[in-house]
């Protein structure tokens, strides 16, 4: 068994208004990982992933990149907790 883990993404840049949401549920589901994905009201994206390394890692890197509209500047990566079952879209915050 892979080993897992789970992190916190706040990304920044142009990323709201692009599919960012969209695009970032739409590798979850392609990675297998769980967690959630939110626009901030400061203009940031953030999510947290749960799921194998080496797809969290992944996905990371996805949304480094962002969605073709996108113009991501900053992706800070940090330890979260939590195990989560399904990835879902929340309302902003």
């Amino acid at each position: 068994m892979s080993e897992r883990k789970t992190r916190h993404l706040a990304i920044r840049g142009r990323v709201q208004g692009v599919g960012f949401r969209n695009y970032l549920a739409c590798k979850a589901q392609q990675f297998g990982i769980c967690g959630w994905v939110r626009n901030r009201t400061d203009g940031s994206v953030e999510a947290v992933v749960d799921g194998p390394a080496s797809a969290v890692d992944a996905i990371i890197a996805c949304a480094q990149r962002g969605p073709r509209a996108a113009q991501v500047t900053a992706v800070t990566v940090s330890d979260a907790l939590g195990s989560y079952a399904t990835f879902e879209l929340r309302s902003t915050e």
